[in-house]
């Protein structure tokens, strides 16, 4: 009994002994320095160098068309031109009716006119993607204008959940029917 008694305090002593020593933090297998970002930061990088590349073999190809740099970042070139250089822009809460229709660089439609339909559209208080909104901007009424839009200018990473997929350049042709000024 004795030794029963003995073993059962030199078990209870160590269970205590063990219970009571402060646990050290794991260690993490490995570490993260922040390099994930740089790599997505640099394959960003690459990704629109190339679709770059890609919008500037177009504009070259193209003998027929005069392309111009926008100050937003994408290419464009007018189909029919206003030829009243004092006629508005659309500003900001004008309410406009356009057409347009959707290609991929190669020229493949994605969406045509006919499925898209006719937009009215108020400027900047409705959401279209980034480059048709500032792709409006600089258009008159009656004009016929060809984009070229880097992906991010386009539907960027998530694509548009339906035809256009994550990172895809864009071929825009836009069609500005009507702009009704916004009253003060």
């Amino acid at each position: 009994m004795h030794k029963i008694k003995l073993l059962t305090y030199t078990v209870l002593t160590t269970m205590l002994y063990f219970s009571c020593s402060s646990q050290e933090a794991r260690k993490p297998i490995t570490s993260n320095t922040g390099s994930y970002i740089s790599e997505i930061a640099e394959k960003n990088k690459l990704l629109f160098e190339k679709e770059i590349k890609e919008i500037k073999n177009i504009v070259k190809k193209d003998s027929t068309s005069n392309y111009l740099k926008s100050k937003y970042g994408f290419w464009y070139t007018y189909k029919s031109k206003s030829i009243n250089d004092s006629s508005p822009t659309p500003k900001f809460g004008d309410n406009i009716n356009f057409n347009y229709d959707v290609s991929d660089l190669k020229g493949n439609v994605i969406y045509s006119k006919k499925d898209i339909d006719t937009l009215n559209y108020v400027m900047d208080k409705e959401i279209i993607f980034k480059g048709l909104r500032e792709g409006l901007k600089i258009m008159k009424e009656g004009e016929n204008v060809t984009f070229l839009f880097p992906s991010e200018k386009a539907y960027g990473y998530y694509g548009d959940q339906d035809k256009i997929k994550s990172n895809i350049p864009l071929i825009c042709n836009v069609t500005l029917n009507s702009i009704n000024k916004k009253e003060n």
